[in-house]
């Protein structure tokens, strides 16, 4: 009965616990088991044998115990190691949480500087450059979904009957798709990891971005691609955090720097392949009336090859081991920098060189996950558990980025991305609508107007376009296979006229006088005949849909100034790599958004389109050192538990200034050059002033 009781029995025990202890006994120190977490192997002391209880015996190691069931004598030794197991958790249940979390900034301090000196021994090579092209392609996707919505809307507004408020939206929906995508799975990211979580991103992207590409309905087509915003918004601070926990504190900005740069080779990229693919109208099908799959859908399909490329290519590398230390994972995380450490050392012919790592600290880790038993509740039950807990976890986190420690830098940082993303994205967006604006002018100065022409028993079967038609009388007439293009005929007669195949573009009919007049497949609807009377005139098999039947002459145009607007950021991209762990971070942000500031006022010169072009380039070139530093910054301001979330909610209001640049910069176009230029200009000097008050980082190590 006295074995039985096993609380009688420990307190027994506990009060020789010290002398038993240091017990020493044939040469061993029986009592001290190491506490490292890794097996010794050994014979069994041959008198736990005799321990057992004849009672138990015949039982199977898999049999089920049940609860009253006698288990044989228990081992004193036994009885020693399960109180030091309990005597942790015991304190840790007493213990004040504020203490646990100071125990855990502590350890987090040790790990800090404990980290660099690994990644030092680990060295810059191989395994860096083969991670640096892989999250480069991610990066180069997001580069390209910015630019794939401005290149195709011109035929996509044709090809799914699009209002001006409809191009607005579909031109809006991507970056709001990225600054939720943002914000959640760069949250995600500091709880489920890095790697697992930029998987779903690229995923979840390359999968709209296809499936983009077949819909026909706008509506279907909307929700696609704020979809796939969502995802490749999601891998832009992913990709930051990640790259960075494999990187030393010389290394650091240079090389986040250097990553940047496939940002400006996804605009290229999506330049490109626009100006090669979109204007080859014939590159695609039909499938009867109703299907239709005409070039720019293939545009679409293309834009997804490095999100693809990216996502398997990710397969092959490993988590951060950074991360995997930060919740506990030491095993994992040191086979990983074992694996960095020789990979390098290959690469550099060095492959004797041994990774002398043994132990790495990893902090106290005060919220633990406690996985939900297979047999509690159903299984809709258990995820929606799971699911509750990780988004309250990521919630936490945010609202840790606002805590007293963080939240002047947190306020500053917003601040300094708000101002900048108003008056970058809304510079872009204005710039090629104001050449386009310069183009439809001299278009217009180009029309031709025919006063009181008279015209009977005539056959058109040829394209007219940019002509105004005045006080003409057409009798007897056939317009017949032929294309009308920004034609206008004002206070016309049309006699027993007759068209048939008849495609147009902008063409209206104002204060016309139709009698008996027959037309046969055309696209001439109802809302193009302003003010008219028509006379017993009949309109068969109208054509339906919308019709893409001109390529634009100006198309080139657009696509050059993107590609020259995408190549200007080249110089700035190699003068901030270089410079920046020079003269740091927040002179690199200050002095280029000053300088892009007096950039901005350059433009009340640009009347012309060439003029607008090369400010265009001026701009973006001067702007582009100080994208890259802020990307440095807020990846080092933040500690590795909390560096994605900060990332992803700092892009996230990026993304939101991008939506009210965009929205309001357009909102000027053809009206005032004042407005724009001004908002811009100060926006960037009041954020670039106050970026000069954020904290220096490239002497610190990544927390």
């Amino acid at each position: 009965d006295g074995y039985r009781n096993t609380n009688l029995y420990q307190g027994g025990r506990a009060a020789n616990q010290v002398s038993d202890d240091y017990r020493y006994q044939d040469g061993n120190y029986e009592g001290y088991a190491p506490n490292d977490g890794y097996y010794r192997g050994g014979d069994e002391p041959a008198h736990e044998e005799d321990a057992q209880s004849d009672v138990t015996e015949g039982h199977d190691e898999d049999d089920e115990v049940y609860e009253g069931e006698y288990q044989g004598i228990p081992h004193p030794d036994d009885i020693k190691e399960k109180q030091k197991k309990r005597a942790p958790a015991a304190d840790d249940e007493y213990r004040d949480r504020a203490d646990l979390m100071a125990e855990r900034m502590e350890d987090e301090e040790q790990l800090a500087h404990q980290y660099e000196n690994i990644i030092e021994e680990c060295g810059h090579g191989r395994f860096q450059w083969t991670l640096f092209f892989v999250l480069g392609l991610a990066l180069m996707a997001d580069g390209v979904e910015v630019f794939v919505v401005g290149f195709v809307l011109p035929s996509a507004e044709k090809d799914m009957c699009l209002s001006s408020s409809n191009k607005g939206m579909l031109g809006l929906i991507v970056y709001l798709g990225m600054m939720v995508g943002a914000v959640m799975l760069g949250g995600l990211a500091d709880k489920l990891g890095r790697k697992q979580c930029l998987i779903i991103s690229l995923t979840i992207n390359a999968a709209f971005s296809f499936l983009s590409s077949f819909v026909q309905g706008y509506g279907f087509f909307l929700f696609c691609r704020l979809i796939c915003g969502l995802g490749i918004g999601g891998s832009l601070p992913i990709v930051f955090a990640y790259f960075s926990e494999f990187l030393s504190r010389e290394k650091r900005g240079e090389h986040l720097s250097w990553l940047c740069m496939f940002w400006m080779i996804g605009g290229i990229f999506a330049s490109a392949m626009a100006w090669s693919i979109i204007p080859h109208y014939g590159w695609g099908f039909s499938m009867g009336t109703k299907y239709h799959f005409h070039s720019w859908r293939v545009f679409v399909l293309v834009c997804s090859l490095p999100c693809i490329a990216s996502l398997v290519a990710l397969k092959f590398m490993p988590e951060s081991p950074r991360f995997l230390l930060e919740i506990g994972k030491h095993d994992e995380a040191w086979m990983i920098l074992k694996q960095v450490h020789d990979t390098n050392m290959r690469a550099k012919g060095e492959p004797e060189r041994v990774f002398t790592v043994s132990y790495i600290k990893t902090p106290k880790q005060v919220d633990e996950f406690i996985e939900i038993q297979s047999s509690t509740g159903t299984w809709y039950q258990r995820w929606l558990v799971r699911i509750t807990t990780t988004f309250k976890q990521v919630w936490d986190n945010v609202l840790y980025c606002l805590t007293a420690q963080y939240r002047m830098n947190t306020l500053m940082l917003a601040v300094v991305w708000f101002t900048m993303a108003l008056s970058y994205y809304g510079l872009i967006v204005w710039f090629p609508d104001m050449i386009r604006y310069f183009q439809e002018e001299a278009y217009e100065s180009r029309v031709k107007i025919f006063d009181e022409e008279e015209v009977s028993h005539f056959t058109f079967n040829f394209t007219l376009e940019n002509q105004i038609h005045r006080n003409g009388e057409y009798r007897r007439d056939k317009f017949i296979g032929m294309k009308f293009k920004e034609v206008r005929f004002e206070d016309s007669l049309f006699e027993e006229c007759y068209f048939e195949d008849v495609t147009s573009s902008e063409t209206f009919f104002e204060n016309c006088t139709i009698i008996s007049t027959v037309f046969y497949n055309t696209d001439l609807y109802e809302h193009k005949f302003i003010n008219c009377r028509l006379i017993n005139s009949t309109f068969l098999e109208e054509k339906e849909g919308c019709h893409l039947d001109f390529e634009e002459d100006n198309d080139f145009l657009i696509y050059l100034v993107s590609f020259l607007g995408s190549l200007s950021v080249l110089p700035g991209n190699i003068i901030s790599a270089l410079l920046m762990d020079k003269i740091g971070r927040i002179k690199m942000i200050g002095g280029s958004m000053l300088i892009s500031a007096v950039c901005c006022f350059f433009l009340f010169f640009g009347n012309s389109e060439s003029a607008m072009i090369g400010w265009q380039c001026l701009f973006c070139g001067a702007s582009i050192a100080a994208w890259n530093a802020l990307d440095v910054i807020t990846v080092e301001l933040y500690p590795t538990d909390k560096r994605a979330t900060a990332f992803g909610i700092l892009n996230g209001l990026c993304k939101f200034g991008a939506i009210l640049g965009n929205s309001i910069f357009s909102s000027f176009v053809g009206i005032t050059k004042v407005v724009p230029i001004l908002l811009a200009s100060s926006a960037l000097v009041g954020g670039g002033l106050l970026a000069l008050r954020l904290p220096e980082t490239r002497d610190q190590v990544l927390m």
